[in-house]
């Protein structure tokens, strides 16, 4: 069978990202800083990083066989990869709400864009940002809005006790400041 009908590989041409998972019937919220970085790296790959790949791919072509060129063919594949990236941008993008949480500064109550120190039954305190699902970094001390901790944290307020329910158990927190950035 010739090489020009069989495939490179099934992984190369998943076209579509899988998207995190949004509860049934909520809205896809982000912070304007998350937006503003989702839209920053979507400019970057469009304006800057695709348009070289492109000339690298019309310069390997330049060059005739195409089979066992290595820039050519790891071009079309980064150029895969950019254009699936590009694509899920634009649709998170699109369904995203921006929601600023300076809206609620000065307030004791957890909303969306809260930070919060809380402390848990072995006295361990710990400090987490609620963001979107697209700007969480739990390395950070960011952690998503549906995440099984910010949902036990929204709309409780300073001083509460609140049961935190992990695999295998429940555990009891304390939240001791609520946080939101200055407007």
């Amino acid at each position: 069978m010739s090489k020009a009908f069989t495939k490179e590989s099934d992984s190369d041409d998943d076209d579509e990202l899988q998207l995190p998972a949004l509860p049934a019937g909520s809205k896809n919220y982000i912070t304007p800083q998350g937006f503003a970085t989702l839209r920053a790296e979507l400019k970057q790959l469009v304006e800057v990083e695709r348009p070289k790949v492109v000339e690298a791919v019309h310069w390997a072509a330049s060059n005739g066989d195409r089979s066992e060129n290595g820039d050519y063919i790891y071009g079309k594949k980064r150029l895969r990869e950019i254009d699936r990236r590009v694509r899920f941008l634009i649709k998170r993008l699109e369904i995203a709400v921006v929601a600023d949480p300076a809206l609620h500064h000065g307030s004791t109550q957890i909303f969306f864009g809260a930070t919060v120190t809380y402390v848990d039954e072995h006295s361990i305190e710990r400090t987490v940002r609620i963001v979107g699902i697209d700007e969480a970094n739990s390395a950070a001390g960011e952690v998503s809005w549906v995440s099984p901790i910010a949902r036990t944290l929204l709309k409780a307020h300073e001083g509460d006790v609140l049961k935190l329910v992990i695999p295998e158990r429940v555990d009891e927190i304390e939240v001791l400041r609520v946080r939101y950035p200055t407007p």
